[in-house]
């Protein structure tokens, strides 16, 4: 599949696109997003949290202090990585980011640029690029 490029006029539009795209991840993947500072990829993953796990209650938000927000229900798990802060690999084992791979859920990670060559090579790829006040572009690559 070749990467898809689409459109949001604002954060509830790049929320929808992430909620459709969702339907594409299963048990074992690895979402990586890419952008700058407030381009909307914690939105994005409000989105595929309410469509993979619409009975979780738990409020979706950036994990840039806690390094990792886990959210859970219906025999899934995403684990939301925010790579901000992270300084370098032992910084990664300090908060047992390689054990989450074995916990089958889906792994997303945020800044990920700063650990692209870290993260698997299978993984999917989401790049957000501010256009304008709230308009975004989002070129998405799930592979195959």
């Amino acid at each position: 599949m070749a990467e898809k490029v689409l459109y949001s006029a604002g954060e509830a539009e790049t929320e929808q696109i992430a909620y459709e795209l969702a339907a594409q991840l299963k048990a074992g993947d690895t979402l990586a997003l890419y952008g700058e500072m407030g381009a909307g990829k914690t939105a994005f993953v409000r989105g595929l949290v309410k469509r993979l796990l619409p009975n979780c209650v738990r409020l979706v938000h950036s994990p840039t202090f806690a390094i990792v927000n886990e959210y859970r229900g219906d025999g899934l798990g995403i684990y939301h990585f925010d790579f901000y802060r992270i300084k370098d690999e032992d910084d990664l084992y300090s908060v047992a980011f390689y054990d989450y791979f074995d916990k089958g859920g889906i792994i997303v990670t945020e800044w990920s640029e700063l650990f692209d060559y870290l993260l698997p090579e299978d993984k999917k790829t989401v790049r957000i690029e501010k256009d304008g006040e709230t308009g975004r572009r989002i070129y998405a690559d799930f592979g195959c």
